[in-house]
Order: C-alpha cells, then structure tokens, then sequence
C-alpha cells in the first residue's frame, strides 16, 4: 500500500511544498503531491513529526518549538533499497508495534492550556481521564509529552541505550541479520537501517553485516557486541569449566604422542615396525605409508603412543595434522642420503607446532651412510646436534637390526621428563579424530587419541554434526577395550556420521544430548556454508568472463573414492595442485566407500570418470558403467592415480603438430598425360617420397598443396627418389605445372601436447 503526498500533509499538518522538500532530501523519487510513498515510511513520518508537535507544545519558548523540525533526522530506508515481502510484513509488524506503545491519538492540542485559567468543561473529553478532575498545573511539564497522564515508553525512549551507564553485552552468531542485531539492540529494525544510510551501507531488513560494522552499531548505544563463531560456545564452554574446577590435584602422568616424520623411503615405517614388532612394510602399496595409523608400545614400564605418518609429498595436511597432536616429533633422516625436500618440509611442521625434534640418523650401516654429513646439514639448518654444541637430540640408529633403538626410546621417555606431560583422567573424555571411515558390517567409524578424561563403553560422544554411543572400543591390533585413558589411541564405531579429521570429539551427558548437539552443530555447518556460498558467488561480470573461459578451457571432471577420509583429502589436494591453462580439473565429489550405482548415475550424467583408491565396486557397477560408457579405475598407488589423472587431461587436448622439410625438386618439364599433366622435376634437395605431403611453389607463392599420388623414374613407378635424380611428379587434383616451378616435399609429425 501507498500514500499520498497531499493526504501525508495534511495528517502531518505541513505544507505539501515543505514535505516535497523534505522527502527529496531523504531520496525519495517524489514529483508532486499527486505522487506517493510506501506506508512504512508514511507511519515513520507520521510518528517523527508527531513527536516534534509534542516537543514542540511542551517548549517554554517558541525558540524551542523551531529548532525542533530542523533537527536532522535519519531518512526511512524503505525507499533506499529493494525490499521483499518478508521485508514489509516484518516492518509492517514493526511500524504497528511502535504505534501501539505510543500515547492514544488524537495527538496534543498545539496550544497548552494557560496556567492561570482552568481548562474548560467541554475540552475535558479530549484529554486523558484521571481520577482527579481539577489538578494543579503545575506537574503539567513534568511529562515530555506535555501531558500529566503516565505514558508508556515510546520507541524513542527503548532506542536512546547511550545515556545508561550500564554496558550491556549480547551475543550473536554469524551471519548478523540488522534484523537480529536490531531486536537485541531493543530498536526498531527502520532505525537500524537509518544509522547504516549515515555510514554509507544500504541494507534491507533481512541483509547481513560485517562484524566490524555490526560492532560499532553496538558501540554507540553502549552495547558489547560478542560474536560467537561456530565451535567458540564449546570451546568457551569448556574454558569456563576448567576454569571452575581446580584440576592441581587431578592430574596424572600420561603417555607421550611421537610422530615419526621425514622424506619417503628413509626408514619411518620400518622403524616402527621394528618397535612393535609386527610386520607392516609388506601390507603397505609400493612401501608407501597410505594411511595414518596410531600405536602404543611399552618401554622400560612407560607408554608411548606413535602415530605413524605417511612419507608421500601429496600427504602433506595428513603430516602436518599429525604433527599438531604430537608431544615429541622424530626426524628421520638416512645417512646416505642425507636431508631431502620432504625432510626440510617435515622440519618446518615440527617449528611451526613448536616442538624441538629429535634427529634419528637411519641406514647407518648402509653403503655411502655419512652421520658427520647429516650432522653438518643439521648445523646448516640451525638445528645442531649436542656432540656438537647445539641442543638438538641426534641418535643413529638401524631400523633393520635395531642398532641404537632403545637409545632412541630412552631419549624420547627423557624428553617426556623434561615435557611433564598431564592430564585429568576423570574429567569427561575428549580427543581428537585422526582417522574416519566405513567399514563394511561396521559403517562409520573413526579412529581417535584421547586427550583428556578416560573414553569408557556406553559414553556418548559429540564431533562436529556426528555423535555416537560408545558400544566398542578397539585398540591397533582389533582387540576389544572397556575403556581408554588419556594419549591413547582407539577406534570407535557406531557413528551416525564419518566425522573429519582433525576434529574434536568430547563426550555428553547421555545419548539424547549428543544427538541435539550435533543438530545444533549442523545447522551451523549449513549457516556457515550458505555464508560461503553467498560471499564466494560471483557477480555478472564474473559470471561472463567465467562462461567464456568454460567455452575455451576443456575440463576433465571427476568423482574420487576412497577407503579413509585421510587418504581422499590428500589425494583431492594433489590433484587440486596440477596447474594448466589449457584443461581445468573439476573434482565434482570426493567421498568414501565402495564405488555405487549413484556415482555411476551421477557419472553419466556430466560426462565423468570415476577413479576408485583402496576400494572396491558394488554388484552390477561394472555393467551399468559400461552401458552409460563411464570410464571407472582403480588404485593402490598414489602414484600412479595422479599419473594416470594428467594422462587423462593431456588427452583431452586438441593434438600438435609439427611439419618437417625433407626435400625439393625443381620443374624442368611439363608432359601431358590421359588425364592432365605431369611434372618432369630434377630433385634437387633431399629425397621425394611417394604420399608424402608437397607443396607446389611458383615465385615465391604457393599454388596448390596436396600429396603425392604418382612418383616415376623412367616409366617405373617408386616410392623414393633422392637428390640429383630426375623424375615425373603428380600431385593430387593438380595439374597447373610450369617449367621453374618447385615442388617441396615435407612430413608432419603428431607432438603429444603439454598441459
């Protein structure tokens, strides 16, 4: 609905010259006083100037009473931005609640009644009833409407939060909607939306804000804006409990978490294998580590926790994740090789998570092994070894005898002294995801190290939008375990989801109350990631430039499979880092488990391939890919899945080619021929073959370009003729010869092209 021009002034009680002028200061697109505003901003300038009328009465003076309309007043928003229907029903709702808390119209008489005279008797029905009928006038000015009745607070009244000297804090989670932020600021959404027009932001009622912006509109009525992030409340949650109860007391020693890091094929995995005594190196693809694996070993009665890494380049964030849950971090180095890129990379983690490594010299016993040379690539890294007056623990060791292996344990245990490492046992669990999956007759299932607390059969565990009762535990060798305390590792199954690695898990009160905190946690995950989206989604600019680069880049699409979360998010990130202008990777799913009929449908319907690592194909795939004509593979080796990915783009791309010259001959002669003329040529450089590719050139241009259909010496036809030979020459649909002209011979080879 509208209303207007000369019906608002008159309401008013204003000129319609004046309220023209006014509104087209404000923005508004107003001609005359035929013309209209929207009924929002209508009941906004009803109320503002309502109000002046009432300052304006009350006033000793009439200085007063002309100050008030030249007050600046911040312009109604209606008109400054698109709004939706939302938008106007909500400011609607809002316009009609202001309405009602204000005092009952009619509006005040301009003219107060004097002092010195009593109102008449028939001017009574106009004021509001009191129960005593003749009051002094005197209290008449204490109102500020001017009237001795009791009114009740007006908008104006909830919005001025600056003159209390009380600091009030709220609490919002992102996004901040003005009108969220408007309702906890105890304002009306329209002036919010004013004080942002000030600042120069536009926004509707349903719009969010940046935080700083949000901050500062707190600020300026006194109000603590805290903006709680997702996973801030449990965090903070969790301080304020530690923070309430003293835990001196409780706490205990607890084992050390050792990472074994370094470049691949240095001895990592042997190396534990050696310490547990279990064989793992022949299990593992290519003798490459696919997967982190936990393992807890027993030392002069001390545990120690391992976590064993992969050495592969593309598992770079599965290393760096594994350093971040360590307490002690072993640099593995082979003595005959020395320091290599992947060791330089391992040692920047083990400085950024702020640990001092201890180096593990390995091979020591191999052909060409040199400590003295690792040691001086230690001093030239800054990381000295003790024997050489740095403060860097060095142990040569063999993983293959177990030469200076219990060395290398006593000075992680010494380590462990000096760290003093503890936790509470008896506080509810929580620890960290280091591994997700499913697996098959079990589903999802993760494996974990706790923290803190003591993990038991039957808790209830909350991590991220997945939560799970605790009905088994398994330790490293799939053996069953009632409970597990602090640095120990375990797998969980019974998961409503495969949580992420890298996750925190904690435990709650009981089943019911997991389940709704993970809701909780997923409503914020799709927040968040409709946030993203909307910050991320291009404008129509971008739009174009990105709908003519789709037309001219070829792109190779592809669905990823995998047996562990680890294993994909390693493998999407090495894909994700194959540079080329010329065909662009889209990695449209990346997920775990066996190979379906979905992804297949899914496949077929974008024109996809599917490449499957670790993992099998459900009963009929293989059928349904062949009959939609997706192409499915599979791997064991990191290697080769990223290998044969480039082969895959690489064949997308238009071939090259590349013309070579292997000879010329000259025309001296033209002879006709039943069907034509053929060319008597002198070769003259190089060899003439027959079906090979020739050019025929007279003065500097080409004539004609075709292949050699005809090549004669004498009357014999051939297939070669070399330089110095005379020979007959008919090009194919040719038959333009003269005598000068040359005909040059040339091949084209076919160039593999270069992403």
């Amino acid at each position: 609905m509208s209303v207007r021009i000369y019906q608002l002034s008159k309401e008013i009680g204003m000129e319609n010259a004046e309220l023209l002028d006014i509104l087209r200061e404000r923005g508004f697109q107003v001609k005359s006083a035929s013309s209209t505003v929207d009924n929002i901003s209508a009941e906004s300038l009803k109320e503002e100037f309502a109000k002046k009328a009432e300052e304006a009465a009350s006033a000793p003076d009439e200085s007063a009473a002309q100050e008030a309309p030249s007050e600046p007043v911040a312009p109604p928003s209606a008109s400054a931005f698109v709004r939706t229907k939302e938008d106007i029903e909500v400011e609607k709702e809002a316009a009609k609640e202001a309405a009602s808390k204000k005092p009952a119209a009619p509006a005040p008489t301009p003219a107060p009644p004097s002092p010195a005279s009593p109102p008449p008797a028939a001017a009574a029905p106009a004021t509001p009833p009191s129960p005593n009928a003749t009051p002094p006038p005197a209290p008449a000015p204490a109102s500020p409407l001017g009237v001795g009745a009791p009114v009740a607070p007006s908008s104006a009244a909830k919005d001025s939060d600056e003159g209390s000297d009380e600091i009030r804090t709220i609490v919002l989670k992102p996004p901040i909607v003005v009108k969220d932020l408007a309702t906890e600021l105890g304002v009306k959404p329209f002036k919010l939306i004013s004080e942002l027009m000030e600042m120069g932001i536009f926004a509707s009622i349903n719009q969010s804000l940046e935080e700083d912006v949000a901050s500062k509109i707190a600020e300026k009525r006194g109000v603590i804006l805290e903006i709680r992030h997702r996973g801030d409340g449990q965090k903070s949650k969790k301080k304020e409990e530690v923070q309430e109860v003293d835990e001196t007391e409780l706490l205990e020693e607890r084992p050390p978490v050792v990472a074994i890091l370094g470049h691949v094929d240095h001895g990592k995995t042997s190396l534990l294998d050696y310490i547990r005594k279990e064989s793992v190196v022949a299990g593992e693809a290519g003798g490459i580590t696919q997967h982190i694996g936990a393992y807890q070993v027993a030392h002069k009665d001390k545990k120690i926790t391992f976590l064993d890494t992969p050495g592969h380049a593309a598992f770079n964030k599965m290393r760096a994740r594994g350093a971040d849950v360590t307490d002690v971090a072993i640099l593995i180095v082979a003595a005959d090789d020395g320091f290599m890129p992947q060791t330089d990379e391992a040692l920047k983690f083990i400085q950024n998570a702020g640990s001092q490594p201890i180096v593990a010299i390995n091979k020591i016993d191999t052909q060409g092994a040199s400590i003295d040379r690792v040691k001086t690539q230690m001093q030239e890294r800054g990381i000295p070894s003790e024997d050489w007056g740095g403060e860097t623990i060095c142990v040569p060791i063999s993983a293959l005898n177990g030469d200076g292996i219990d060395e290398l344990l006593d000075m992680i245990l010494l380590q462990t002294e000096v760290l003093e490492l503890q936790a509470n046992p008896k506080k509810a669990a929580e620890g960290i995801v280091l591994e997700g999956q499913i697996e098959v007759g079990r589903g999802p299932t993760a494996t974990v190290i706790v923290q803190g607390g003591t993990l038991k059969v039957g808790d209830a565990l909350v991590c991220g939008p997945h939560f799970t009762k605790v009905k088994a535990l398994f330790n490293e060798y799939g053996k069953n375990m009632k409970m597990a305390p602090p640095s120990t590792p375990v797998r969980i199954i019974g998961w409503s989801g495969v949580p992420d690695c890298g996750a925190i898990f904690h435990a709650a009160r009981n089943e019911k109350a997991a389940k709704r905190e993970a809701e909780e946690n997923l409503v914020g995950v799709r927040v968040d990631q409709k946030a993203d989206a909307e910050e991320r989604m291009p404008t129509s600019q971008e739009k174009l430039f990105a709908a003519i680069a789709a037309t001219q880049k070829k792109t190779l699409r592809v669905i990823l499979k995998g047996d562990v979360y680890g294993s994909v998010e390693a493998i999407k990130n090495a894909l994700m880092e194959i540079q080329s202008d010329k065909v662009a990777l889209d990695i449209i799913r990346a997920d775990i488990g066996a190979v379906s009929k979905g992804d297949v449908q899914k496949a077929s319907a974008g024109g996809t391939e599917i490449i499957g690592f670790n993992v099998k194909t459900e009963n009929g795939v293989q059928a349904l890919a062949k009959h939609h004509a997706v192409k499915i593979t599979h791997h064991q080796i990191i290697y080769e899945l990223i290998d044969q990915v480039r082969a895959d783009m690489v064949e997308m791309l238009d071939p090259e080619y590349k013309e070579n010259k292997i000879g010329a001959a000259e025309v001296r002669a033209v002879f006709p021929i039943a069907k034509g003329f053929v060319a008597g040529c002198l070769v003259v450089e190089g060899r003439v073959l027959a079906n090979q590719h020739a050019r025929l050139i007279r003065n500097g241009e080409v004539v004609a370009e075709q292949k050699i259909d005809a090549l004669r010496r004498v009357k014999d036809d051939v297939k070669e003729v070399r330089a110095g030979t005379e020979c007959g020459i008919h090009l194919e649909n040719t038959n333009n010869y003269k005598e000068g002209d040359v005909i040059e011979i040339y091949e084209i080879h076919e160039i593999r092209p270069e992403l």
